[in-house]
């Protein structure tokens, strides 16, 4: 890493951990732009399954549940 780049690391750790993530973000951003599309696309599907939920067509699993059956599919 170069000097300013340090020089830069060291003043970041001393802001707080929300607007070091939000620089995290953006810095990300500038290395690997969001497609707007694909953002879209994604929120609208969240909103669908969100709507489904709220209506009762769909029912929610518990992380815990989910994460234990992902944990047996990888063992096998």
């Amino acid at each position: 890493m170069t000097a300013v780049a340090e020089k830069i690391y060291e003043e970041v750790l001393d802001l707080p951990a929300e607007e070091r993530l939000h620089l995290i973000d953006k810095l990300l951003q500038s290395v690997t732009p969001i497609d707007k599309s694909i953002e879209k696309a994604w929120i609208d599907e969240a909103e669908r399954r969100y709507k489904e939920y709220k209506a009762g067509k769909v029912k929610a699993i518990p992380g815990d549940e989910v994460f234990r059956k992902i944990q047996r599919r990888l063992k096998k």
